[in-house]
């Protein structure tokens, strides 16, 4: 039988920190969802590298939401059961 893995949630996935933060935990093994403002800057070149490494994406999972939108986390908190949060959204 295998362990599911931890799974982390981390809001401002695209920023420096959240980006970092998202390549240790999959170095670790979580599964890694980020939380990603739509308006956010266009570009994700600091988690692109994620996507573009078949053994990290299919532990990585990108959502969109606004932190001032308690609906949309609430329902992305019921989705994704997360077992740690890390709040880097600026």
């Amino acid at each position: 039988m295998t362990d599911k893995p931890k799974t982390a949630l981390i809001t401002g996935i695209t920023g420096q920190d959240g980006s970092y933060l998202a390549d240790f935990l999959l170095q670790k093994g979580y599964h890694v969802v980020g939380i990603k403002r739509r308006t956010s800057l266009l570009s994700t070149d600091r988690i692109d590298h994620i996507f573009n490494d078949m053994e990290n994406v299919i532990n990585f999972d990108m959502a969109y939401g606004n932190m001032i939108d308690a609906g949309n986390i609430y329902r992305l908190l019921q989705e994704t059961q997360p077992d740690e949060i890390y709040n880097l959204a600026a």
